[in-house]
């Protein structure tokens, strides 16, 4: 929200907000009680920047078919020093202008808004001393068709054109050096999406009492008639039980001439505040806005046919919006309907074309309501329509300067554009007044751990609009119409603190309770972190939105259970409705981007959750507001929410050793990715079988299933499947991993027994068994280890032989038993025997051949 420094100046008083006031010191006031400071705006425009007299205008067609007009302007005592005080020769391709009207010139020197600096330039066979601005070039507006004709800028101030002559500072006669500060308003404080609330803080900040500009329109508005025009509110489907409309009030005005030129005060006080002068209707319930922060919508009266009717949509109803886009209406969208029929307006949100004023309009109805916020936010979202009046009201809107906010645009109509006001006056509904509460007068100073008085407490309460009545140590508060944000001591307790200011809130570090520290989990998490970043791969974090292209991508079955996703009510694209099945859905767009931006060797991973749907698909409920749910309720509402187990994935391209006196670079592959699964596992205290398997993405020959000693899988490892590679745009034999952390932690809180370390010397000997080529070594490995015993340390395959020797369908794996006793060292003949004993169940189990 951007507010004006004059403007501020104006609503909070000269005296508080001097001219000598930045714009930097009225933001630094700002941050103080709480409002962020977004930026600083103005002052982008230096000179020379003047009054210009045009003297000749020389048209001159081009061989483009464009025409141009090679110009005498008189810049007084301006100009290059060669030519000062003559006039400057320039080259304009705008024809709103004829011989004798004033101008506004940047000449030689000068800098407009981007930074354009200006220089003298030869163009069209002309050099051009400088350029006649148009609106747009000095960030008045949008207009770029044609340049600003003073006489018709201050149309309405004969004073100000009385006074014009060529050479004078445009800079200051525009008022382009005045600084706008914008500031960022966060969901709890809709007051500030106004000038009414920024300046109301800016007050509280300066210790100033601050005076309501909506006082005097508050009580010039007539009372509600019966000669006013009709409203009728029939929402038969209020959300959570709240109507969707609860005021509305409607004012007449009859033969304004809408065609009437906006003043310049307005439309550049519009234009400061970042919106486009379009028209007197427009620009006026615009200012009232962004004044009082109630959004006004005009209508052509003439196009209705005598009431209007606030109601919920029909299925099927369309509406044609002022963007030109026809919208098919939701039934839990609010309407504005003509008589109950014609959709004129979805509440709060956008008019529709066929009630627009336009030229041939003379009579027009202003309407100021007030809309339930969340029925405004869903249907903004719904339709992708973030307008201002909708990000208005669903931050809450004040009730009950509803019709305060209507006498005030309908004086400025009538003012600017003539006509005349109907006696009759419209106001139906009742909006709910905020519920007062007590609050303990010390609870400030027992919170914020800084000393505040009853009578500051009070003050400080009373500035921000309370209403403060005080019983002994208890403060019965009842929240200003503006601040629905306000319901609990602690609220208030913020809005003491921030009187004060919180930069008077000193920095005290929390003494941390006595307590566990981490969990189990939280510490195997944070191992797994760091065991994945010393085996050489980089953290990253991706967006967990993907979508079913994804899947096909990724090469997943028909009746792949991953196929299976949870669908985003609202998503930030339609290219991504879905919620991931496997982080390897959405870590490969950051392997993608980090290879197409020249990273030749890629190793990522990232930690991350997974949303697997309800078996049923239930939904869940929305519980009635102001009260604990009932048991049921919660237990429906945990019902409908999706598993999200937490994975670990990652994925490597490119090289797993660069080239160098070591030796030749060497590429990525299948177990590399395996072997990062393993050292997590060895980090956690897991040992895992290590199975050949098929499972999407990999290559059906390349892929690994990581399995504890229980048969639990708990990982899949190996190089992705060429087609995938393909479809994600990553480098071939791309490998990659994916680990369910919660099944692989789940013993991460149980206490290893440690065992005793032996001293004894390790016994090796090596054996080669024959089997079918489809067993895989991870059983024939098992079953070495359950023949050995105890005395088996560790299990090596270090060869693999396929040809003549062992036949065709079959193959020779070669292991290495390490035997290592406890407390006595093994003879030859105590350590062929074991060997026996593994080879004897090995054969038992696979059908293993010792090989001689």
């Amino acid at each position: 929200m951007r507010a004006p420094v004059s403007w501020l100046r104006e609503l909070v008083g000269a005296e508080a907000v001097p001219e000598s006031m930045t714009g930097e010191q009225v933001a630094a006031a700002l941050v103080k009680v709480g409002l962020e400071e977004e930026g600083i705006h103005g002052g982008e425009i230096t000179g020379p920047l003047v009054v210009g007299r045009v003297l000749e205008l020389t048209p001159e067609p081009q061989k483009n078919g464009k025409t141009i007009n090679w110009c005498q302007v008189d810049v007084g005592e301006h100009g290059q020093r060669v030519t000062e005080g003559t006039p400057q020769g320039i080259v304009c391709g705008a024809h709103n202008f004829a011989v004798g009207d004033l101008v506004v010139c940047v000449l030689p020197g000068g800098v407009l808004p981007g930074p354009f600096p200006i220089s003298a330039r030869k163009t069209y066979g002309h050099v051009s001393n400088g350029m006649i601005c148009s609106a747009k070039e000095l960030g008045l507006g949008e207009d770029h068709d044609g340049i600003i004709v003073l006489s018709e800028w201050f149309a309405d101030q004969p004073e100000v054109l009385a006074s014009l002559e060529p050479g004078q500072d445009a800079i200051a006669l525009l008022g382009l050096a005045e600084e706008v500060v914008e500031v960022n308003v966060t969901p709890d404080r809709g007051y500030a999406f106004s000038m009414r609330g920024i300046a109301r803080d800016l007050a509280l900040s300066l210790g100033v009492d601050f005076t309501d500009p909506i006082d005097a329109p508050r009580a010039a508005a007539p009372a509600a008639n019966d000669s006013g025009y009709e409203v009728r509110l029939e929402d038969d489907a209020p959300i959570n039980g709240v109507e969707g409309c609860d005021r509305y009030v409607a004012r007449v005005i009859r033969g304004i001439d809408v065609t009437a030129q906006s003043p310049s005060w307005l439309k550049a006080r519009v234009t400061q505040m970042g919106m486009r002068p379009i028209s007197l209707a427009v620009d006026v319930t615009n200012y009232v806005m962004l004044l009082t922060g109630q959004p006004l919508h005009a209508f052509d009266l003439d196009k209705l046919s005598g009431s209007i009717v606030v109601r919920r949509a029909r299925a099927g109803e369309k509406l044609t919006t002022l963007d030109d886009i026809e919208r098919t209406l939701d039934p839990e969208d609010l309407l504005i309907t003509d008589a109950g029929e014609r959709p004129l307006v979805i509440a709060g949100v956008m008019g529709g074309e066929t009630c627009e004023i336009d030229e041939g309009s003379t009579n027009v109805l202003i309407e100021a309501a007030h809309f339930d916020p969340i029925s405004v936010a869903r249907s903004a979202r719904r339709h992708r329509l973030p307008s201002e009046a909708a990000k208005r009201f669903e931050r809450g809107v004040d009730p009950e300067i509803t019709a305060a906010a209507a006498q005030l645009a309908v004086e400025l109509l009538v003012q600017l554009g003539g006509g005349t006001v109907d006696a009759g006056a419209t106001d139906v509904g009742a909006p709910v007044p905020l519920d007062a509460f007590t609050m303990a007068a010390d609870l400030p100073s027992r919170l914020v751990g800084l000393e505040f008085s009853t009578d500051e407490v009070t003050t400080a309460l009373r500035r921000i609009g309370c209403e403060v009545a005080a019983d002994g140590e208890t403060l019965r508060v009842t929240p200003p119409s503006w601040r629905p944000d306000l319901r609990t001591g602690p609220d208030l307790v913020e809005e003491v603190a921030r009187s004060r200011g919180y930069d008077a809130i000193p920095s005290v570090l929390p003494q941390a309770p006595g307590g566990q520290g981490l969990t189990a989990g939280q510490r195997a998490r944070r191992l797994v972190a760091a065991t994945l970043a010393q085996q050489g791969l980089t953290e990253v974090l991706s967006y967990p939105f993907t979508s079913a292209a994804r899947h096909d991508a990724l090469q997943y079955a028909a009746d792949d259970a991953r196929r299976r996703a949870v669908t985003v009510a609202n998503p930030l694209s339609d290219e991504a409705p879905i919620l991931r099945t496997s982080v390897l859905d959405t870590l490969a767009d950051v392997a993608r981007r980090n290879v197409g931006r020249g990273m030749g060797d890629v190793a990522v991973y990232e930690l991350g959750l997974v949303y697997e749907p309800t078996e049923s698909g239930a939904k869940a409920p929305i519980p009635t507001l102001g009260q604990r749910p009932a048991d049921e309720v919660l237990d429906q509402i945990n019902a409908a929410v999706p598993a999200q187990p937490r994975h670990a994935a990652g994925i490597l391209a490119g090289a797993s050793r660069t080239a160098g006196p070591w030796g030749p670079a060497e590429p990525v592959g299948a177990a590399d990715a395996v072997a990062v699964v393993l050292a997590v596992a060895r980090a956690l205290g897991e040992t895992l079988t290590v199975t050949q398997t098929e499972h999407a993405p990999f290559h059906p020959g390349r892929c690994a299933e990581l399995a504890l000693a229980d048969g639990t899988v708990v990982a899949h490892a190996g190089e992705l499947h060429p087609k995938a590679v393909d479809a994600l745009e990553l480098p071939a034999r791309t490998a990659a991993f994916e680990i369910d952390l919660d099944a692989l932690t789940a013993g991460a809180g149980e206490v290893t027994q440690a065992r005793k370390l032996s001293t004894m010397p390790v016994a090796r000997t090596d054996v080669a068994l024959v089997v079918a080529e489809d067993v895989p070594a991870a059983t024939v490995e098992a079953a070495l280890r359950q023949g050995a015993g105890e005395q088996l340390e560790a299990v090596e395959l270090f060869d693999i032989y396929r040809g003549d020797q062992v036949g065709e369908g079959r193959k020779s794996l070669a292991y290495r038993l390490t035997f290592r006793p406890v407390d006595t060292t093994l003879t030859t003949a105590e350590v062929s025997a074991t060997r026996d004993r593994a080879v004897a169940e090995a054969a038992k189990a696979t059908g293993a051949e010792q090989r001689m």
